[in-house]
């Protein structure tokens, strides 16, 4: 037990779990007025939706048989292994807790709350839990494989993002009956963008479970990843529509910070701006086509997570050294079956999420219903199903 990384993970799980609020804040102000409690509600009821199932079987199945008993006091011979295995545990429950929560960004405006309840336990059963086990566990095939994934590249942002275009598809468009549909309330989204930069210290730098110098240089790539997404967003947003976008900032950084998730643990601060730069400019690039199909992915979860997650986990392939590593090399240093092996990893993502992810919603809807009725939909599920408004005026 070193207490130095036990003090550094309890403010790394702290860190992450501001993510949540963070995400509602985001996601909250890119909707309509008369829908921003409910979409904030998605992301802090699903907070405590998953740290019920994680602690009753999501963390056993993610890390099984390794992860019993799930929560000793004493560090485990397998995972994070100077820090109490019950931290460990507690870490990983935030990720487990955000990454259905940024699906929520696809269907907001127009799901029935009981539906995202009952999503919201399958999909981390069935999906998350199995996927964070082949790419996490030490007994995952992911793992043996050899596939890079620092933080939740795949774990978290490719499966998210692809699962959320499904659902996006499934539920069908928003009701507009004219009404504009820009952001209600830039500040706080850029609010919200500011609180997930900084809990991704914790994602990322966390991740490292130790503080060490592996901690240190996440972090700094982390940082530094996401002001190069910033600026590429921002400067494609200028060219194509002649505004400096305070949106874009936000949505930029965003992009840049789930782009390098996956590499945050095996990339240079120069690798770093690579995937940064690109990140902006590919997820840009995505709302776009968005704008050209009928798909309503309401909040863009497809283009920045689908989008930036998967480029992200190839581009470790790509720029994995062994500067920051020594036992983890990519197509820069030697090794061009690194990019192989992330692309299994990807597709073999991508299949099971989409699959999973259809089959789930599908079940819910027969059960519940996945979507509000037409009235409630034009009067706003604040008051239709919540009973409240954000704002008296």
């Amino acid at each position: 037990m070193n207490s130095g990384d036990t003090a550094w993970m309890l403010a790394a799980t702290a860190l992450v779990m501001i993510m949540l609020p963070g995400l509602a804040l985001f996601y909250g102000g890119l909707v309509r007025r008369k829908n921003v409690l409910s979409t904030i509600m998605h992301s802090f009821f699903g907070l405590a939706i998953v740290s019920v199932v994680w602690v009753l079987v999501g963390f056993s199945l993610a890390f099984a048989p390794d992860a019993t008993p799930s929560f000793g006091l004493a560090p485990s011979t397998v995972y994070a292994t100077t820090i109490p295995f019950v931290l460990f545990a507690a870490f990983q429950l935030m990720f487990a807790a955000i990454t259905p929560a940024l699906i929520t960004g696809a269907f907001a405006e127009r799901k029935r709350f009981a539906s995202f309840v009952l999503f919201t336990v399958l999909w981390s059963i069935v999906v998350y839990s199995p996927i964070a086990h082949w790419v996490w566990a030490s007994d995952g095939w992911l793992f043996k494989l050899g596939a890079l994934d620092f933080a939740g590249g795949t774990v978290v942002h490719a499966s998210s993002g692809l699962s959320a275009l499904i659902v996006a598809i499934l539920i069908g468009r928003r009701v507009v009956n004219g009404e504009r549909m820009e952001p209600h309330d830039v500040p706080m989204t850029v609010l919200g963008a500011g609180l997930l930069w900084f809990g991704w210290f914790g994602f990322n730098a966390g991740s490292a479970v130790a503080a060490n110098g592996l901690a240190a240089s996440a972090f700094i790539v982390t940082n530094t990843a996401a002001a190069a997404a910033t600026l590429t967003w921002v400067g494609a947003s200028y060219l194509h529509k002649r505004k400096v976008s305070v949106i874009g900032a936000a949505c930029g950084a965003v992009a840049g910070l789930v782009a390098i998730t996956p590499a945050s643990g095996f990339v240079t601060p120069g690798g770093a701006i690579l995937i940064g730069l690109a990140a902006g400019g590919l997820c840009y690039s995505a709302t776009l086509l968005r704008e050209r199909v009928k798909v309503d992915d309401a909040l863009d979860v497809f283009a920045v997570h689908g989008v930036g997650g998967v480029f992200g986990a190839l581009a470790t392939g790509v720029l994995a050294t062994s500067a920051v590593q020594a036992s983890y090399k990519g197509l820069i240093d030697g090794n061009p079956g690194q990019v192989l092996t992330q692309l299994v990893a990807v597709v073999a993502t991508i299949a099971y999420a989409v699959v999973a992810t259809f089959v789930i919603v599908k079940l819910v809807d027969v059960i519940l219903g996945i979507r509000i009725s037409a009235k409630d939909e034009e009067l706003g599920i604040d008051l239709a199903t919540h009973g409240e408004v954000a704002y008296q005026s």
